[in-house]
């Protein structure tokens, strides 16, 4: 003990002045379970990003769909190049030389690479319903409110119909003041442009068994070809304007009103299918 030391306890001390205290290393902690990775969704190519699919797919789901887009566009491209040509290089055989048939020829074998690419979409549609809900008959479908929102969207696409097939007249009739048929181009062009809402309608007619049975897909196909309808009429309207044709504007602004009506009643009219509160 050295002089002025007080006698007492002391802490204990480490080997060297002024070291912390050592303490047991601390225990290894496992690292949280890690989960496997969600597959990702297929990528998409030539435009199909554009189309975002419904992320509560399944991948079965995701896969018909993407396959469907697939057949979709070759649907697309036969008839838009077909159409064109089989009608056009027709009228330009008739009027101008018999080479215009040549046109005529391709145009066909581009129609028929629709067709078949058609035909291959209604199967992976048919399979497609087979694993989607709304493609089945409603489970509310033997409640009152179901059964008389399904009348209705039948009805509605009733009418869906009839303005098909009315944009379909009125494009051949506005055509003879285009000046459409002593051309062969704008012949052609004509009739794929009222093709479109030709096919459109008897696509929603389609739909009206569906709907009978009480089955929500009818209703959401009728939806969304009525915005494509409003599309049209809104392009009516607007020329109506610009042109001081009232006439048009009215047919126009009439047709989009009808078309805002439907959708949303068919949107409604899911619901009350599904079963759902509106």
């Amino acid at each position: 003990m050295y002089p002025g030391q007080q006698p007492g306890p002391y802490p204990p001390q480490g080997p060297y002045q002024g070291q912390q205290p050592s303490y047991p290393p601390p225990q290894q902690v496992p690292y949280p379970p890690q989960y496997q990775q969600q597959p990702q969704a297929p990528q998409q190519h030539l435009g199909e990003g554009e189309m975002r699919l419904d992320p509560h797919l399944t991948p079965d789901q995701r896969q018909l769909v993407l396959r469907i887009q697939q057949q979709a566009k070759t649907y697309a491209y036969g008839f838009v190049l077909g159409i064109p040509l089989t009608f056009g290089g027709a009228h330009y055989g008739i009027t101008r030389t018999p080479v215009g048939f040549a046109a005529t020829a391709v145009g066909l074998v581009a129609v028929a690479v629709g067709l078949f690419a058609m035909t291959r979409m209604r199967a992976l549609k048919q399979q497609l319903r087979l694993i989607t809900p709304d493609a089945w008959r409603s489970p509310a479908a033997h409640l009152p409110g179901a059964r008389k929102a399904a009348t209705l969207a039948a009805y509605l696409n009733g009418v869906l119909v009839l303005l098909s097939l009315g944009a379909a007249g009125y494009l051949l009739y506005k055509g003879a003041g285009w000046g459409a048929y002593g051309n062969s181009f704008g012949f052609g062009a004509l009739v794929l442009g009222a093709f479109i809402p030709f096919g459109m309608g008897i696509a929603a007619a389609t739909t009206i068994p569906q709907l009978l049975r009480v089955i929500p897909a009818g209703a959401k196909v009728g939806r969304s070809l009525y915005s494509i309808i409003m599309v049209l009429a809104t392009t009516v309207l607007v020329e109506g304007i610009k042109g001081k044709s009232p006439l048009p504007a009215l047919i126009g602004a009439v047709v989009v009103a009808v078309c805002l009506g439907a959708m949303t009643l068919l949107g409604r009219a899911t619901k009350r299918m599904r079963g759902e509160s509106v």
